[in-house]
């Protein structure tokens, strides 16, 4: 009788008390809020605090908070600041961001500043690479000196070392 006629609900309905602006489950990925479509050519300066995905040409700076995507069709001549790139297509230009990940499609001529790389196999990368973590390198110990070798004809004491 009572809510026997309303339909249970189902995971495609929305929650019953919206989440607020720019709140995220935690564990949820950023979701891309900007696309440069692939017939758009932009010159200058692109700045956002959400995730791009890039299929077209863009020329100039590209700046994002949140993730970058380059696909397969798009060519950047950009200097790119982002937290997460992920390259597909072109990119000529200096990257500093978190991590960069070169798709086997992916081109990029330009040096990187990351904390994280990985190239797939088939990607290129023509530039420098600067990790500015604090790792220091594994530290090797000097050689010890090694005991001299007799010569032939030469006497040695063969008594043991006295023992400490």
């Amino acid at each position: 009788m009572f809510g026997k006629d309303k339909p249970a609900p189902t995971a495609a309905q929305p929650p019953s008390q919206p989440m607020a602006a720019g709140v995220r489950p935690a564990g949820a990925p950023q979701a891309i809020e900007t696309v440069i479509g692939p017939n758009t050519h932009i010159k200058g300066e692109v700045r956002s605090d959400g995730g791009i995905r890039i299929e077209g040409i863009v020329e100039g700076t590209v700046e994002t908070t949140g993730n970058l995507v380059i696909t397969e069709s798009a060519k950047v001549l950009a200097e790119i600041k982002a937290n997460n790139i992920s390259i597909a297509g072109a990119v000529r230009g200096n990257i500093t961001a978190n991590r960069v990940e070169i798709l086997d499609t992916g081109r990029v001529w330009g040096d990187l500043t990351i904390k994280s790389l990985l190239i797939n196999e088939g990607a290129y990368l023509r530039g420098q690479t600067f990790m500015p973590q604090d790792l220091q390198p594994p530290q090797l110990e000097p050689p010890k000196p090694a005991k001299p070798v007799p010569q032939a004809g030469v006497v040695v004491d063969v008594e043991p070392e006295p023992k400490k």
